[in-house]
């Protein structure tokens, strides 16, 4: 089989992938929870691929050493564009299943904002008003390395949901970092989550905050996530973030 026709046919495969995942099940998550996972998003190869990719420094627009700003410690690269195939694929066909969810939650947070159906629509939004930085990225971890609970908003259009894809196996190739998730409830201590994940599962989850409904009606609630400690050996993941940055 030659390279373009592989090429073709690993682009179809990750596509079906996409296609197939349960996506009702997944709003329902993403309504209770604030996150949902997409099991065997990408299969061991594309995991691999995508994760070599670090060494080459020229497909990345900028490098993040987190400790140099309290980030937390580790690094990651910014891809730049044009994007990986894989990447660009996983940013524009999980768009589409991912905006009537935002859209729901900004009408039912009393917010006028709405997305379009297209992702290359929303992308041209960010784009006119001066977003133009790609934001997928590709982060990884050694044994003591962590990333503090942060959320990545980047400029004035941001989508409220956000995706990560676990890269290594736990448990073979790192121990430790775990994905966390916390929630900021009020007049409520804050509630914490962690998410299990296997190598190729994506986890979606909100940026910002989600609405909940609540005897008084629908509130806010505010969210972050990070990676705790990894206790040994390399995680990588990759991160897709749907607006662009200033």
């Amino acid at each position: 089989m030659s390279a373009a026709i592989a090429l073709r046919a690993d682009a179809k495969a990750l596509a079906q992938r996409i296609a197939w995942q349960d996506w009702e099940r997944t709003a329902a998550s993403l309504d209770a929870s604030g996150h949902a996972i997409l099991p065997g998003l990408l299969d061991d190869a594309e995991c691999r691929s995508i994760a070599a990719l670090y060494e080459r420094p020229e497909g990345f627009r900028s490098r993040v050493v987190m400790a140099r700003h309290g980030f937390g410690s580790g690094e990651y690269r910014y891809f730049a564009y044009p994007l990986p195939a894989a990447v660009a694929m996983l940013r524009t066909a999980v768009y589409p299943y991912l905006a009537p969810v935002a859209n729901r939650w900004n009408a039912a947070m009393g917010l006028d904002v709405r997305y379009p159906e297209a992702h290359a629509d929303f992308l041209q939004r960010c784009h006119d008003a001066g977003q133009s930085r790609p934001t997928p990225l590709l982060l990884r971890y050694d044994a003591g390395d962590y990333n503090c609970l942060h959320q990545d908003l980047y400029g004035e259009h941001v989508f409220p949901l956000q995706m990560a894809v676990l890269l290594s196996q736990p448990g073979t190739e790192f121990e430790g970092g775990e994905f966390v998730l916390t929630e900021q409830r009020p007049r409520m201590q804050s509630r914490v989550e962690v998410v299990p994940l296997r190598r190729g599962d994506a986890v979606v989850f909100a940026v910002h905050h989600r609405p909940v409904a609540g005897t008084r009606g629908t509130y806010r609630i505010n969210l972050r996530h990070g990676v705790s400690r990894v206790r040994s050996g390399r995680r990588h993941t990759l991160g897709i973030v749907f607006h662009d940055a200033q």
